[in-house]
């Protein structure tokens, strides 16, 4: 009787400790892209939103305005190569990317100060900005997701928005 008491003891606690450490999953996860290019690293780490049948272009993205590019703390692109990112040079370093999506075109921004939350956006700090080429997506992308090699690509819901990335 005692074993079988330790046993439904034991087992409950491990059920309340799997369901705890899944009640304490982030909703916008960390994440990251990464690509080597001629032996230079670039990485992306930012938090990654999903959609939870909310509508998110136009709606909780909305066109026209400054967009922290993901969730939480601000994205950081760090790169250890010059980069053409479009038609705007940006040297090896930290920098924060910001975009002002629209229904045909982004602007990607390259801002030059790091470490802050993603919504404190300094316009005087910016590095540069870039449009970014638009196209619907075939299927609904539930999780933000960006993409870094030949192209820096944003995907979510039924967008991607892309660039060209050309390592110095």
């Amino acid at each position: 009787m005692r074993r079988i008491a330790l046993i439904t003891l034991c087992t409950l606690f491990a059920a309340t400790a799997a369901f705890a450490e899944e009640a304490k999953k982030p909703l916008s996860p960390p994440a990251k892209a990464e690509a080597t290019v001629k032996g230079k690293k670039i990485t992306v780490d930012y938090s990654a939103p999903s959609k939870r049948g909310r509508a998110i272009m136009g709606e909780l993205v909305p066109y026209g305005k400054v967009w922290r590019t993901g969730a939480n703390a601000a994205t950081t692109l760090t790169t250890e190569a010059d980069l053409m990112i479009g038609s705007l040079h940006v040297p090896a370093g930290k920098y924060t990317l910001y975009t002002i999506p629209g229904e045909k075109e982004w602007t990607l921004i390259v801002n030059k100060q790091t470490g802050q939350w993603g919504s404190d956006y300094d316009e005087a700090k910016d590095l540069g900005r870039v449009k970014m080429t638009v196209a619907p997506v075939k299927d609904t992308v539930e999780q933000f997701n960006i993409a870094v090699k030949e192209t820096l690509a944003l995907t979510w819901e039924n967008t991607k928005a892309w660039v060209p990335v050309i390592v110095h």
